[in-house]
């Protein structure tokens, strides 16, 4: 076995915060960057997306994604614009899903910046994007895709295996073997049971694991989520009230729209109109129908998962859509309402106190999700504030996260590693499942600093 320099591993990103996430392996003369997303929520958090990136690009010999949702995999274009010009290796279904976030991605950030310099509201007085659509479909073109469970030889006694991690279509453990040390990142954990995805194989050791903590100090409600939706529903129905539903494009959009399908079946919740606003929803739904062996979703569910909605794919159509009222469910992305369709919708039914909002997912810190949470009457969007006097509702069945017990149990089927390092979460949830770490189960665990340098071999 190649016997390599003393390999380290800096945490670039999702450390003491659940965005942003970034790992940069280093190896002898080789860079390995584990991930590529974007920071979000808070200002401070956002700004670092605009900073330089802590190593130079063009340094980095190639990219590692677990997953493709934007904290995993958005600030991709960014980077290769930047100088990276390596690989970027990937499951197949994240290729096809980041073949539609990142374009997104790009497409809102210059609609945004378009619709600051407008309206004047922006402190820069000619607003630019982080990157372009242009920028998001040149990085599409550098994304390889690899099946699950194949080790693949990146060289200099270098090797990764993608492994099944849940919580979304080709969500990825990565188990990175680095001469005779195992470094084990172990990506989003999906929640087990869950709706759609099946089950996280589970941790079968590492010299060093690299593990989320998204949900470290919570447990999720063993509550069926079809019997925490129904209620709300038929409530707001009742009143002749409209449901927005803020909810990730890809994974909790299909999940949600597969209860609904399912309730209404059962006839337990009114036939009212259903619409999913979000083109990038509707194609992430195709791609569920061609990875069944992903999800354990019947083809006649995710049949009726696709019809359930009526499809809104025109900004025209978008705006229309604002102009009715009476029964109806809206689901538009974005699931923490930074941004998409959906703060127009809220801007149109928010301030009305028969209409409901369901929070359906994580709020990170510093978005208007999470003010919402907190009983925020008032938000702020397109530059102005809106008054909100819909129902807020948070719905606690429906996470793509493992909670602290999963997460327990999927770590305590392997051996312990030498360290264990906890990321990707609020520092709160970070420190709660540190102690459970340390305590249920007898192992070294830290919570790393950002832009800390650790090695990864043992001390010599």
């Amino acid at each position: 076995m190649t016997r390599l320099a003393r390999p380290t591993l800096r945490f670039l990103g999702a450390a003491g915060t659940v965005t942003g996430s970034r790992y940069l392996v280093e190896a002898g003369h080789r860079r390995i960057l584990v991930d590529c997303g974007l920071f979000q929520g808070f200002k401070t958090l956002r700004d670092r997306n605009r900073k330089p990136f802590p190593v130079r690009p063009s340094m980095i010999d190639t990219v590692l994604l677990t997953h493709a949702h934007l904290d995993h995999s958005g600030y991709l274009p960014a980077l290769i614009r930047a100088g990276f010009n390596g690989r970027v290796l990937c499951t197949e279904a994240t290729r096809e899903l980041c073949g539609l976030i990142l374009p997104d991605s790009g497409h809102l950030q210059e609609e945004e910046a378009r619709y600051a310099a407008r309206k004047g509201y922006s402190k820069h007085r000619n607003p630019t994007p982080l990157y372009t659509l242009r920028d998001a479909e040149a990085a599409l073109t550098r994304l390889d895709a690899f099946a699950f469970g194949r080790r693949i030889d990146l060289g200099d006694g270098i090797a990764v295996t993608f492994i099944p991690a849940g919580h979304l279509l080709g969500a990825a453990q990565i188990r990175l073997e680095i001469g005779e040390t195992i470094v084990h990142f172990s990506g989003d954990l999906g929640h087990d049971p869950d709706p759609l995805m099946r089950a996280p194989e589970p941790f079968s050791g590492a010299d060093v694991l690299v593990c989320e903590s998204t949900y470290g100090n919570r447990s999720h409600s063993p509550t069926d989520p079809e019997a925490e939706l129904a209620p709300v529903l038929k409530r707001v129905f009742s009143r002749g009230g409209t449901v927005l539903i803020p909810a990730f494009a890809v994974g909790r959009a299909q999940g949600l729209m597969l209860h609904i399908a399912r309730l209404m079946a059962r006839q337990e919740i009114p036939q009212v109109p259903v619409y999913l606003n979000s083109p990038m929803s509707i194609d992430a739904t195709d791609i569920y129908h061609r990875h069944h062996d992903e999800h354990h979703v019947s083809r006649e569910d995710c049949i009726a998962m696709f019809q359930i909605a009526q499809r809104v794919n025109s900004v025209e159509d978008s705006k229309e859509l604002n102009t009715r009222r009476g029964p109806m469910i809206i689901v538009s992305a974005s699931g923490m309402l930074t941004g998409g369709r959906i703060l127009h919708h809220l801007a149109s039914f928010g301030g009305d106190r028969r209409n409901a909002i369901l929070l359906s997912g994580f709020q990170a810190g510093g978005t208007r999700g999470a003010a919402l949470m907190d009983g925020v009457r008032r938000l702020r969007m397109f530059g102005r504030e809106f008054p909100i006097e819909a129902e807020v509702v948070q719905l606690h069945t429906f996470s793509g996260h493992a909670d602290a017990d999963e997460i327990l149990r999927w770590m305590g089927a392997g051996p312990a590693p030498r360290m264990t390092y906890l990321t990707h979460g609020e520092p709160t949830a970070s420190d709660t499942l540190r102690g459970r770490v340390a305590h249920e189960l007898g192992r070294s665990v830290r919570v790393p600093d950002h832009l800390e340098t650790v090695h990864l071999d043992r001390p010599r």
